[in-house]
């Protein structure tokens, strides 16, 4: 499966220790991430990461025409809530366009967790057949 990883400045360190702690499982997946979050997760976790440009260039945008192209299968985004609302935009239009296209998004550890027991276990299969990989 592709899963995509974004979190904001105040979550970067949280997504990093995330992967850590599920490296065994996303080992088996393919990563893509913007910029400075794929990149603190590959050196932390030595996974490989595809890398797009930072939220600030762009690289939300190049995710969101991933998903909107039925290419990414999960999206990890970790918010920091406490961000003024210019900022949050990313987050809603990456949630709208998982909404859109039947993806699975987690937007705290919490539910991130859920969804990737739910990898580990095969409960995603779906997607597989929603996107066959060719």
């Amino acid at each position: 499966m592709n899963i995509a990883l974004l979190a904001h400045d105040r979550r970067k360190e949280l997504m990093v220790q995330f992967c850590i702690a599920y490296c065994g499982i996303l080992a088996g997946h393919s990563i893509c991430a913007t910029n400075t979050t794929g990149r603190l997760v590959a050196e932390a976790t030595g996974l490989p990461v595809t890398l797009y440009m930072s939220c600030s260039q762009g690289g939300d945008q190049q995710i969101g025409s991933r998903i909107a192209y039925n290419e990414i299968d999960m999206v990890l985004y970790f918010c920091d809530p406490q961000l003024i609302e210019e900022y949050r935009g990313s987050v809603t239009d990456i949630a709208r366009l998982c909404d859109q296209h039947n993806i699975p998004f987690a937007s705290n550890v919490a539910t991130a967790e859920v969804l990737i027991h739910g990898l580990s276990r095969g409960d995603l299969g779906w997607r597989d057949i929603v996107n066959p990989k060719e």
